[in-house]
């Protein structure tokens, strides 16, 4: 059963490698944000002179440096038009026919992806981190590396599950881009990829942590460093578990449901 999908994750890093450019010249421009939001986040605090709700600017480096990390840990990459395409143009129906998983055939893909860019972006990400080092400061109890790192698999789980999902639409419609594009911009301002969540008013925090975004990439990244403690800490991880729960049910409903509306194309 195992041995089947190591298969297909192997044979995801040989076809990965075929496009080693295109992972190369991704990895190098994903650094450009980060620097960009250095020069925003400096004027910001030159301006203001202070810190904003307990960060200040070297924190909030160190913060966005840990979201360009998760980001490359966790962060699905063209998976959702990929499978899109799969249901589109009819090469679904070789999953029909034989005895494979189609969500841990893509959940396989996706893990080799994920490996391969964390390697080649690994080098950059380390040489900001360098840079930056006197921002650094790691957790020192071995509790927080444990269940940030829990975390931030969950938040893998959450994230591939939702493109899954997303990408099951083209059973039912030509062209999901309209759908992805919108759901994706609430995902980028809600999952702390611009700003960490923490500073927004209260009532908005209130409203976030019973929504997925916030578990994609703040909420393990705000374990690490320490902002999120206590009861909060556990009572998020276990709203975190429930999301990884429910967009798994998402993603394995919308599947069966499209089967049973798919009328083969191709193939």
């Amino acid at each position: 059963m195992i041995a089947k999908y190591l298969k297909v994750f192997e044979i995801g890093l040989q076809n990965s490698f075929v496009y080693r450019w295109n992972f190369l010249a991704r990895s190098l421009f994903g650094i450009v944000p980060v620097i960009a939001t250095v020069f925003i986040w400096q004027a910001v605090f030159r301006e203001r002179g202070a810190s904003i709700q307990g960060y200040d600017f070297g924190r909030m480096i160190y913060y966005f440096m840990l979201i360009l990390l998760a980001e490359n840990l966790v962060t699905p990459t063209e998976d959702e038009w990929q499978i899109a395409a799969d249901i589109r143009d009819g090469q679904i129906n070789s999953f029909l026919t034989k005895p494979v998983n189609y969500l841990r055939y893509r959940f396989s893909l996706f893990l080799s992806t994920r490996l391969l860019y964390t390697a080649v972006s690994i080098l950059p990400v380390a040489g900001i981190f360098f840079y930056f080092r006197s921002y650094v400061i790691l957790p020192h109890e071995l509790m927080t590396w444990v269940l940030a790192f829990f975390s931030l698999v969950m938040a893998c789980f959450i994230q591939f599950l939702i493109a899954y999902a997303l990408a099951m639409l083209a059973f039912w419609i030509l062209e999901i881009s309209t759908v992805v594009f919108l759901l994706y911009s609430f995902e980028y301002f809600l999952s702390g990829r611009l700003f960490p969540l923490d500073i927004m008013p209260h009532w908005f925090q209130a409203a976030l942590k019973w929504m997925p975004f916030t578990y994609e990439l703040y909420f393990p990244v705000a374990v690490f460093m320490g902002e999120i403690k206590g009861n909060a800490l556990w009572q998020g991880l276990v709203i975190q578990a429930g999301w990884v729960i429910v967009t798994y049910l998402m993603a394995v409903g919308m599947w069966t449901s499209g089967i049973r509306k798919y009328e083969a194309v191709g193939g």
